[in-house]
């Protein structure tokens, strides 16, 4: 079950079609959906996060706590809307396009997939641009 939830003063526009496109794609990836919880947050509530579970003393978009067995994919995937805001206007992309990047990057990572280094970060980033067409 996909739920979406608000720290922020944010909310997803036609969260059923972020649903059914994130299904699609757990099933696409031969997995199977569990319970996964997006929490869209502001900076300072995804750096706390940061902070006091990674040891990192930075921002970032999106953290994901993973808690899949086997195939059944289940997490928690916390998303700063003012870092993927910021991050767009960076990349010279539309802020909904970013967006549906990074959720969809949290999946992909409980799929299985990795970004450390170059070769893994070339395929997550062909998988991303793959099921974004879809998205489309």
């Amino acid at each position: 079950m996909i739920v979406f939830n608000y720290e922020t003063d944010f909310e997803l526009v036609n969260e059923e079609k972020y649903t059914q496109w994130i299904s699609k794609t757990i099933t696409a990836e031969n997995c199977e959906e569990g319970d996964i919880n997006y929490i869209f947050c502001d900076d300072k509530y995804l750096h706390k996060l940061n902070v006091e579970f990674l040891n990192h003393d930075t921002l970032t978009d999106i953290i994901s706590f993973d808690y899949t067995m086997g195939k059944l994919i289940s997490g928690d995937v916390f998303i700063s809307v003012e870092r993927v805001k910021e991050n767009a206007k960076d990349l010279k992309q539309a802020f909904d396009d970013e967006l549906s990047r990074v959720i969809i990057h949290g999946i992909l990572h409980y799929c299985g997939y990795k970004d450390k280094s170059n070769n893994e970060a070339k395929i997550m980033r062909a998988k991303e641009d793959f099921y974004l067409k879809i998205l489309e």
